[in-house]
């Protein structure tokens, strides 16, 4: 038989480490095996009515054929009214990028951009797509940890020493997948005056999860906060997280003019227009009512004071609180070098995840897949039921190591 050979660049990636978890969970399930994954980022809710009403009338109009490359001119224009309202950024329709999915707006970006030996400053933990996705477009992902005594934020001292000559891209994420920081407005000056003394340094704001804060908190983006940073920020959201509809494969950001247009250069070589429907779709979840968020925020909220509560119960965790998102990111340093059920030795955060799967039927994400150990990922996107009896299954597997 030939052999395949596949790109060099491939052998420096690995497969989303989410997605292998959630996998592996539906596949105990399809053998019948009592399990419960607290694995996925995907909101339980179902997608509103309206919206999908909209979608429905679009195919019934005939809405089925192909778009511009980078979205129709009708959803540019919600986007840009979106920018407005929420964050005070003027986009024009010129300045807006339409994709299938957050994950393709800051790939293709990503492509446009960079050349050999460019560096992309990402923190962590951080989405376990971003350095993946930099070495991809022929990137060099520049790693800097944060600390969980600091509420997982990037200090402006350490975004200071990692920004060398070769530094094209900043990655920032607030509220953040997968610890659920955030930054304030006086937090978030601190890194923009950092990055005002570099110029030639870009800034690629992941904004997903915008809308799903608790406690009061008010959500600010880096160009609305220091306009200085305007002409060389993309500012990335979609329609997934708030609006659940991770499916339906609508990203978008708005950016300098010259940038967008790179990015329409790679999607029209390479997925061409997002689905027509979903997009039809997406400017009724953001012209439409937002008046359900209030209340699935409130449930989000029960739902994370709930879990942190119960973690924070079992022995050898300890979880902070976040004020974003969906997750919680315990540390599981203490059950490092304690024996599992089975025997084995749990020897770093992979192994906890792996050895509480085997023994309690519960799939999380290890803290290594975001690049800082040792903690693991919960996602608390599922039903409160679900939740109780997972930490209550993580509690007794905690209590068992020995």
């Amino acid at each position: 038989m030939a052999e395949i050979t596949l790109s060099s660049a491939l052998e420096c990636v690995k497969p989303s480490p989410t997605l292998a978890v959630t996998q592996k969970a539906r596949e105990l399930k399809s053998q019948g095996v009592d399990v419960i994954g607290l694995g996925a980022g995907e909101p339980d809710f179902d997608t509103p009515d309206h919206i999908k009403d909209a979608a429905i009338d679009a195919i019934r109009r005939g809405e089925t054929k192909y778009t511009a490359v980078d979205g129709i001119p009708e959803l540019k224009g919600a986007i840009s009214a979106k920018f407005k309202r929420d964050n005070t950024l003027e986009y024009t329709p010129s300045q807006i990028s339409v994709g299938p999915g957050g994950k393709a707006v800051i790939y293709n970006a990503l492509v446009a951009t960079l050349n050999p030996g460019d560096e992309v400053i990402i923190p962590a933990p951080y989405w376990v797509s971003y350095p993946d996705m930099a070495l991809l477009a022929g990137g060099e992902p520049v790693i800097v940890e944060t600390r969980a005594e600091e509420g997982f934020r990037l200090q402006p001292e350490d975004l200071e020493k990692a920004i060398t000559p070769r530094t094209r891209w900043l990655i920032f994420n607030s509220p953040s997948n997968p610890t659920g920081a955030v930054y304030d407005r006086a937090a978030l000056k601190a890194l923009t005056d950092v990055l005002v003394r570099h110029p030639h340094v870009m800034v690629m704001s992941d904004d997903m999860y915008e809308h799903i804060v608790y406690d009061g908190f008010e959500f600010v983006t880096p160009a609305q906060v220091e306009p200085a940073l305007y002409d060389r920020t993309l500012t990335i959201n979609g329609a997934s997280k708030a609006y659940s509809m991770t499916g339906w494969r609508i990203g978008y950001a708005g950016g300098p003019e010259k940038l967008i247009k790179a990015m329409a250069k790679v999607m029209s070589q390479s997925t061409s227009n997002p689905c027509s429907i979903s997009q039809w779709a997406t400017v009724a979840a953001l012209n439409g009512s937002h008046s359900f968020l209030n209340e699935r925020n409130l449930t989000f909220k029960n739902r994370r004071d709930l879990v942190v509560r119960m973690l924070n119960e079992a022995p050898r965790l300890s979880c902070s609180t976040p004020v974003g998102a969906f997750y919680v990111y315990p540390s599981c340093a203490e059950a490092i070098g304690k024996i599992a059920p089975s025997g084995n030795r749990i020897h770093c955060d992979e192994s906890f995840a792996a050895e509480l799967l085997a023994a309690e039927g519960v799939a999380v994400v290890c803290g290594a897949a975001f690049g800082l150990s040792p903690f693991f990922r919960i996602s608390y996107a599922t039903s409160t039921g679900a939740l109780r009896t997972g930490c209550a299954r993580i509690q007794r597997f905690c209590a068992s190591l020995k």
